[in-house]
């Protein structure tokens, strides 16, 4: 229970972060105006973040206390291990969400902290006073191996939600065996859309249809 529920609260900041990322297409001026407005909250924004790393914290310590008496459960492995429903990303839960927490902590360094690229710190204000984010995420982006490590996080984390998507509706007791299918492929579905919409970003700018609002 506690598992499905810090991951439904992971899933929901999932979802509007993307919606604020996405607003790179529209341009500078959304995203910029998107990024201040969340600066404006002050406390409050500092508040959802401690509440969101205490989500996240709860969310690894409880899956792996459940791995481990799982695994004491069955101090013995099978001769022959065949599975029959597991899959790839069911059986590799914890060690997808450890990688996906080294690339959170990396990804909070990077463009929230600012402590991993030099360039950032000159970046001049945009016309309507606020901070570039819009030219912070392309040139943050243009390096191949940021973008690339930033796929491959993303990829884990589909498979994490992948997963997690079609198991949090028997955690919360849905066990109906036509409805909890549905669920779980919609889940699923969700989930890659999600991947879909986030590497866009990355994508785009690899391919030069988002440049620079500044140059350096």
């Amino acid at each position: 229970m506690i598992v499905a529920i810090t991951g439904i609260i992971l899933i929901l900041f999932v979802i509007g972060h993307l919606l604020g990322n996405l607003q790179i297409f529209i341009g500078p001026d959304w995203i910029n105006g998107y990024s201040q407005h969340l600066r404006d909250l002050g406390p409050l924004l500092w508040a959802v973040r401690l509440f969101l790393l205490a989500a996240v914290i709860i969310h690894i310590w409880v899956t792996i206390q459940l791995a481990i008496e799982n695994r004491r459960a069955r101090p013995e492995a099978y001769m022959d291990k065949q599975y029959v429903k597991a899959t790839f990303a069911s059986r590799h839960m914890v060690m997808s969400g450890l990688i996906v927490l080294v690339f959170i902590i990396y990804h909070l360094a990077h463009f929230t902290v600012r402590v991993t690229d030099n360039r950032f710190t000159l970046l001049r204000a945009d016309p309507l006073g606020h901070y570039d984010v819009y030219s912070m995420m392309v040139y943050g982006f243009q390096n191949y191996l940021v973008s690339g490590f930033y796929v491959l996080g993303l990829f884990l984390l589909a498979l994490h939600l992948s997963h997690g998507s079609s198991s949090f509706f028997q955690s919360l007791g849905l066990n109906d065996k036509k409805l909890t299918p549905r669920l779980a492929l919609g889940g699923r579905i969700f989930t890659w859309l999600l991947f879909a919409g986030y590497t866009s970003i990355p994508v785009a700018i690899l391919l030069g249809l988002i440049k620079p609002a500044q140059q350096l």
